[in-house]
């Protein structure tokens, strides 16, 4: 990460106060909130493929800066919806916004950040950014929907598990490589090369998450946190799908009815480990990185190149 913000570390400085800038709020109230918000950020990741995409193909301008604010406000305001709807009182380490003022509140900043992203984009003419952007908070709301409505019955097929986190996480860090493209480019050919390259990218990113459920590292989140809420991540739909009938019905009732209770939670886990989950879910990552990367072997070597893919190794080898 070093090599990377020696490459755009002085516009990610840049980009945070006029981050701080864009969300700040005449109600006391919200804009104390705003400031919780600033200050319990977390990598930034998104911003980093906006400005690496848009230094790609040429000099970063505001029209880049706005792209980047626009990527985090939508990405914010989903996060606290998204906590609302999992009732979850934590966000990364820190109380969420329902946890301390309550859901009708949280729903409120929410929709204001929306807002905020709308007012920008509008207000300077950014209507490509805008229906950029706009297409990946349709997707996500429809991953979502789709991954409740497939995970009642806890019969999630690998080809609906890809298309919910194509739509519910790629589709907003395609989103943000597509429209830091765009904003140097002008091009809608390299648009489209880039939002393919952040989709696999995302899909990626998503695995790996979906591996630290498995592991013995300290992530943030308890292990086998997933199974306790009954999502079905791939080495658990590779697992269900490859074990005998009787072994299935099991691990469904463990995770349907027996999911708070430890030991019954490790029987899931080591399953999935024993019959092969976790090793095929690592190979699915890396073929979706990798492919990513070919995608960026397209474009010219240099320096930020470079930054980009150690940007998309950083995703697949990180360790929280």
């Amino acid at each position: 990460m070093d090599f990377i913000n020696k490459i755009i570390g002085e516009e990610l400085s840049t980009f945070e106060k006029k981050f701080a800038e864009a969300v700040k709020s005449q109600t006391l109230l919200l804009d104390r909130i705003m400031r919780y918000i600033i200050k319990r950020k977390g990598k930034q990741l998104r911003p980093m493929f906006v400005f690496l995409s848009a230094k790609l193909h040429g000099d970063i301008n505001e029209g880049t800066y706005r792209a980047a604010a626009l990527v985090e406000l939508l990405h914010t305001a989903t996060l606290v919806h998204d906590d609302v709807v999992d009732e979850s009182l934590e966000r990364r380490g820190f109380f969420s916004i329902n946890a301390i003022w309550k859901n009708k509140i949280a729903v409120l900043v929410g929709d204001y950040l929306l807002s905020k992203g709308l007012l920008l984009s509008t207000s300077n003419n950014d209507f490509e950014h805008l229906h950029i952007l706009s297409e990946a908070v349709k997707q996500m709301s429809e991953g979502e929907l789709l991954q409740i409505e497939k995970s009642r019955k806890l019969n999630l097929k690998e080809d609906i598990y890809f298309e919910i986190i194509r739509n519910k996480t790629a589709s907003l860090l395609s989103s943000a490589c597509a429209v830091g493209a765009y904003t140097t480019s002008k091009d809608e050919h390299i648009t489209a090369k880039m939002k393919l390259f952040g989709e696999k990218v995302g899909i990626a990113f998503q695995i790996k998450d979906d591996l630290f459920d498995y592991g013995k590292e300290d992530i943030g989140k308890p292990t086998g946190n997933d199974i306790k809420e009954k999502k079905l991540t791939l080495p658990l739909i590779y697992t269900l799908n490859k074990v005998a009938v009787s072994k299935r019905r099991e691990l469904i009732y463990i995770i349907k009815n027996e999911n708070r209770d430890p030991a019954k939670v490790k029987i899931v886990i080591d399953t999935v480990v024993e019959t092969g989950g976790i090793k095929y879910a690592a190979e699915k990552m890396n073929q979706y990185r990798d492919e990513a990367l070919a995608i960026l072997h397209e474009f010219p070597e240099g320096e930020v190149r470079e930054a980009m893919e150690g940007l998309v190794r950083y995703t697949t080898d990180r360790k929280y």
